[in-house]
Protein backbone atom coordinates (compact mmCIF):
# COMPACT_ATOMS: atom_id res chain seq x y z
CA UNK A 1 0.00 0.00 0.00
CA UNK A 2 2.47 2.35 0.93
CA UNK A 3 4.34 2.04 -2.36
CA UNK A 4 1.30 2.94 -4.68
CA UNK A 5 0.31 5.91 -2.56
CA UNK A 6 4.07 7.10 -3.20
CA UNK A 7 4.22 6.03 -6.41
CA UNK A 8 0.94 8.99 -6.51
CA UNK A 9 2.81 11.47 -5.16
CA UNK A 10 5.46 11.25 -7.39
CA UNK A 11 3.26 11.62 -10.28
CA UNK A 12 1.46 14.20 -9.44
CA UNK A 13 4.96 16.35 -8.47
CA UNK A 14 5.41 15.70 -12.22
CA UNK A 15 6.19 18.96 -13.80
CA UNK A 16 3.16 21.22 -15.58
CA UNK A 17 5.58 21.37 -18.58
CA UNK A 18 5.93 18.02 -19.57
CA UNK A 19 1.76 17.42 -19.04
CA UNK A 20 1.55 20.14 -21.53
CA UNK A 21 3.77 19.05 -23.72
CA UNK A 22 1.79 15.56 -24.06
CA UNK A 23 -1.07 17.32 -24.34
CA UNK A 24 0.39 19.49 -27.44
CA UNK A 25 1.74 16.01 -28.90
CA UNK A 26 -1.98 14.07 -28.34
CA UNK A 27 -3.72 17.29 -30.29
CA UNK A 28 -1.37 16.72 -33.44
CA UNK A 29 -1.59 13.17 -33.84
CA UNK A 30 -5.31 13.92 -33.55
CA UNK A 31 -5.03 16.79 -35.89
CA UNK A 32 -2.90 14.94 -38.57
CA UNK A 33 -5.68 11.87 -38.37
CA UNK A 34 -8.66 13.58 -39.29
CA UNK A 35 -7.11 16.87 -40.78
CA UNK A 36 -3.96 15.49 -43.43
CA UNK A 37 -2.23 17.49 -45.28
CA UNK A 38 -3.61 17.43 -48.77
CA UNK A 39 -1.65 18.45 -52.23
CA UNK A 40 -2.66 21.11 -54.28
CA UNK A 41 -5.51 20.25 -56.08
CA UNK A 42 -5.80 20.55 -60.19
CA UNK A 43 -7.48 23.33 -61.40
CA UNK A 44 -8.97 20.68 -64.35
CA UNK A 45 -7.79 17.26 -65.16
CA UNK A 46 -4.80 16.71 -66.65
CA UNK A 47 -2.96 19.56 -64.92
CA UNK A 48 -0.09 18.57 -62.07
CA UNK A 49 0.21 22.07 -59.97
CA UNK A 50 3.98 23.04 -59.17
CA UNK A 51 5.97 25.27 -57.36
CA UNK A 52 7.95 27.77 -59.55
CA UNK A 53 11.45 27.84 -58.60
CA UNK A 54 12.65 31.14 -61.68
CA UNK A 55 11.97 32.14 -65.05
CA UNK A 56 14.97 31.11 -67.16
CA UNK A 57 13.55 33.37 -70.35
CA UNK A 58 10.91 33.69 -72.66
CA UNK A 59 9.68 29.57 -72.89
CA UNK A 60 11.82 28.34 -69.96
CA UNK A 61 11.18 27.58 -66.12
CA UNK A 62 12.47 25.83 -63.04
CA UNK A 63 10.47 24.23 -61.11
CA UNK A 64 10.01 21.78 -58.41
CA UNK A 65 8.89 18.51 -59.57
CA UNK A 66 8.41 15.14 -57.72
CA UNK A 67 11.31 16.12 -55.27
CA UNK A 68 14.03 18.13 -57.75
CA UNK A 69 14.26 21.12 -59.43
CA UNK A 70 13.62 20.67 -63.19
CA UNK A 71 13.82 23.26 -66.26
CA UNK A 72 11.17 23.02 -68.33
CA UNK A 73 10.62 23.98 -71.99
CA UNK A 74 7.20 25.23 -73.28
CA UNK A 75 5.87 22.92 -75.85
CA UNK A 76 5.11 23.98 -79.43
CA UNK A 77 6.45 27.58 -78.93
CA UNK A 78 9.75 29.50 -79.47
CA UNK A 79 10.58 32.91 -77.93
CA UNK A 80 13.78 35.17 -78.96
CA UNK A 81 16.86 34.83 -77.20
CA UNK A 82 17.41 36.98 -74.13
CA UNK A 83 21.62 35.71 -73.43
CA UNK A 84 22.31 33.53 -76.46
CA UNK A 85 26.25 32.72 -76.60
CA UNK A 86 26.22 32.91 -80.45
CA UNK A 87 22.97 35.40 -81.00
CA UNK A 88 23.33 37.82 -78.51
CA UNK A 89 19.97 39.26 -77.63
CA UNK A 90 17.04 39.11 -79.78
CA UNK A 91 14.71 41.95 -80.69
CA UNK A 92 11.70 41.19 -78.01
CA UNK A 93 13.77 38.40 -76.27
CA UNK A 94 13.26 40.38 -72.93
CA UNK A 95 9.72 41.51 -73.57
CA UNK A 96 9.14 38.12 -73.65
CA UNK A 97 10.67 36.80 -70.78
CA UNK A 98 9.46 39.80 -68.56
CA UNK A 99 5.86 38.76 -69.59
CA UNK A 100 6.39 35.14 -68.97
CA UNK A 101 8.09 36.05 -65.77
CA UNK A 102 4.65 38.51 -64.67
CA UNK A 103 2.69 35.50 -66.44
CA UNK A 104 3.86 32.75 -64.10
CA UNK A 105 3.94 35.25 -61.08
CA UNK A 106 0.47 35.99 -61.08
CA UNK A 107 -1.29 32.83 -59.57
CA UNK A 108 -1.44 29.13 -59.41
CA UNK A 109 1.16 27.30 -61.83
CA UNK A 110 0.32 23.83 -63.29
CA UNK A 111 2.26 22.28 -66.14
CA UNK A 112 0.26 19.59 -68.56
CA UNK A 113 2.27 16.61 -70.57
CA UNK A 114 1.25 15.47 -73.88
CA UNK A 115 0.86 12.02 -74.95
CA UNK A 116 4.50 12.04 -76.48
CA UNK A 117 8.24 12.33 -74.83
CA UNK A 118 8.08 14.42 -71.56
CA UNK A 119 12.13 15.21 -71.47
CA UNK A 120 13.86 16.96 -74.75
CA UNK A 121 17.76 15.74 -75.40
CA UNK A 122 18.73 18.34 -72.85
CA UNK A 123 17.41 16.70 -69.84
CA UNK A 124 14.12 19.36 -69.65
CA UNK A 125 10.81 18.43 -69.44
CA UNK A 126 8.48 19.53 -72.12
CA UNK A 127 4.98 20.74 -71.38
CA UNK A 128 2.40 23.44 -71.81
CA UNK A 129 2.27 25.55 -68.98
CA UNK A 130 -1.15 26.99 -66.92
CA UNK A 131 -1.63 29.96 -64.29
CA UNK A 132 -5.10 29.54 -63.09
CA UNK A 133 -6.05 27.44 -65.84
CA UNK A 134 -5.03 30.18 -68.45
CA UNK A 135 -2.35 29.03 -70.92
CA UNK A 136 0.97 31.15 -70.78
CA UNK A 137 1.80 29.60 -74.05
CA UNK A 138 -1.61 30.72 -75.79
CA UNK A 139 -1.25 34.34 -74.20
CA UNK A 140 2.34 34.19 -75.02
CA UNK A 141 1.29 34.45 -79.04
CA UNK A 142 -1.75 35.95 -79.54
CA UNK A 143 0.88 38.91 -78.06
CA UNK A 144 3.10 38.38 -80.83
CA UNK A 145 6.48 37.37 -78.05
CA UNK A 146 6.15 34.01 -79.58
CA UNK A 147 6.09 31.90 -82.52
CA UNK A 148 4.38 28.16 -83.22
CA UNK A 149 7.81 26.21 -83.50
CA UNK A 150 9.22 22.46 -82.85
CA UNK A 151 6.34 20.69 -83.85
CA UNK A 152 6.88 16.79 -83.15
CA UNK A 153 3.88 14.68 -83.11
CA UNK A 154 2.63 13.46 -81.29
CA UNK A 155 2.99 16.29 -78.97
CA UNK A 156 0.59 18.59 -80.84
CA UNK A 157 -2.16 18.63 -78.68
CA UNK A 158 -2.96 22.50 -78.73
CA UNK A 159 -1.22 22.89 -82.25
CA UNK A 160 -4.74 24.23 -83.76
CA UNK A 161 -5.54 26.82 -80.78
CA UNK A 162 -2.00 27.86 -80.97
CA UNK A 163 -1.77 28.30 -84.71
CA UNK A 164 -4.82 30.72 -84.43
CA UNK A 165 -3.65 32.53 -81.63
CA UNK A 166 -0.53 33.33 -83.41
CA UNK A 167 -2.83 34.20 -86.15
CA UNK A 168 -4.54 36.93 -84.55
CA UNK A 169 -0.99 38.71 -83.40
CA UNK A 170 0.19 38.35 -86.92
CA UNK A 171 -2.85 40.48 -88.34
CA UNK A 172 -2.28 42.61 -85.81
CA UNK A 173 1.72 43.17 -86.50
CA UNK A 174 2.24 42.75 -82.75
CA UNK A 175 5.56 42.10 -80.89
CA UNK A 176 7.92 39.89 -83.37
CA UNK A 177 5.58 40.53 -86.03
CA UNK A 178 6.02 44.30 -86.31
CA UNK A 179 9.40 43.20 -87.91
CA UNK A 180 9.36 42.65 -91.50
CA UNK A 181 10.56 39.10 -91.98
CA UNK A 182 12.00 38.58 -88.55
CA UNK A 183 10.05 35.80 -87.42
CA UNK A 184 10.52 32.79 -89.58
CA UNK A 185 9.75 28.96 -89.81
CA UNK A 186 13.68 28.54 -89.45
CA UNK A 187 13.74 30.64 -86.38
CA UNK A 188 14.10 34.62 -86.04
CA UNK A 189 15.98 35.67 -88.94
CA UNK A 190 19.01 37.47 -87.54
CA UNK A 191 20.81 38.09 -91.08
CA UNK A 192 17.80 40.47 -92.02
CA UNK A 193 17.60 42.03 -88.75
CA UNK A 194 20.56 42.59 -86.95
CA UNK A 195 21.10 41.47 -82.92
CA UNK A 196 22.21 43.05 -80.06
CA UNK A 197 25.22 41.27 -79.45
CA UNK A 198 25.77 40.57 -75.61
CA UNK A 199 27.63 43.43 -73.97
CA UNK A 200 29.69 41.02 -71.77
CA UNK A 201 33.16 41.28 -72.79
CA UNK A 202 35.05 37.84 -72.30
CA UNK A 203 38.14 38.52 -70.18
CA UNK A 204 40.64 36.55 -68.26
CA UNK A 205 42.14 39.71 -66.01
CA UNK A 206 40.77 39.10 -62.01
CA UNK A 207 38.97 35.47 -63.37
CA UNK A 208 38.55 33.79 -60.36
CA UNK A 209 39.33 29.80 -60.17
CA UNK A 210 37.51 27.53 -58.30
CA UNK A 211 37.81 23.89 -58.42
CA UNK A 212 33.60 22.62 -58.25
CA UNK A 213 30.35 24.32 -57.29
CA UNK A 214 31.36 23.32 -53.66
CA UNK A 215 34.37 25.33 -53.39
CA UNK A 216 32.48 28.50 -55.31
CA UNK A 217 28.88 28.53 -52.91
CA UNK A 218 31.92 28.96 -49.98
CA UNK A 219 32.43 32.74 -51.16
CA UNK A 220 29.46 33.12 -53.42
CA UNK A 221 26.37 30.78 -51.43
CA UNK A 222 23.84 31.84 -54.64
CA UNK A 223 26.16 30.82 -57.26
CA UNK A 224 27.23 33.49 -60.38
CA UNK A 225 25.59 34.72 -63.61
CA UNK A 226 27.73 34.58 -66.59
CA UNK A 227 29.79 37.40 -67.16
CA UNK A 228 31.16 36.94 -64.00
CA UNK A 229 34.72 36.86 -63.29
CA UNK A 230 33.71 33.34 -61.40
CA UNK A 231 31.62 32.07 -63.89
CA UNK A 232 32.53 28.60 -65.75
CA UNK A 233 30.42 26.91 -68.43
CA UNK A 234 31.45 23.38 -66.72
CA UNK A 235 29.86 24.28 -63.67
CA UNK A 236 26.33 25.64 -65.55
CA UNK A 237 24.97 22.45 -66.09
CA UNK A 238 21.45 23.17 -67.25
CA UNK A 239 23.11 26.04 -69.64
CA UNK A 240 20.75 28.21 -68.57
CA UNK A 241 23.58 31.60 -67.56
CA UNK A 242 23.99 31.15 -64.23
CA UNK A 243 26.81 28.31 -62.39
CA UNK A 244 26.31 26.82 -59.25
CA UNK A 245 23.24 28.03 -58.19
CA UNK A 246 20.94 26.89 -55.55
Amino acid sequence: MSTRKSDARSWMKKPASLIGAAAVLLALFLYNTFFPEQDPEPSRAGLIPVELVKVIDGDTIKINYEGKEQNVRYLLIDTPETNHPRLGKQPFGEEAKERNRELINSGKLEIEFDIGERIDKYGRLLAYIYVDGESVQETLLEEGLARVAYVYPPNTRHLDTYEKAQDKAKKAGAGIWSIEDYATDRGFDSQTHPVEKSKTKPTTEGTEYFKNCTELRKKYPNGVKKGHPAYSEKMDGDKDGFACER
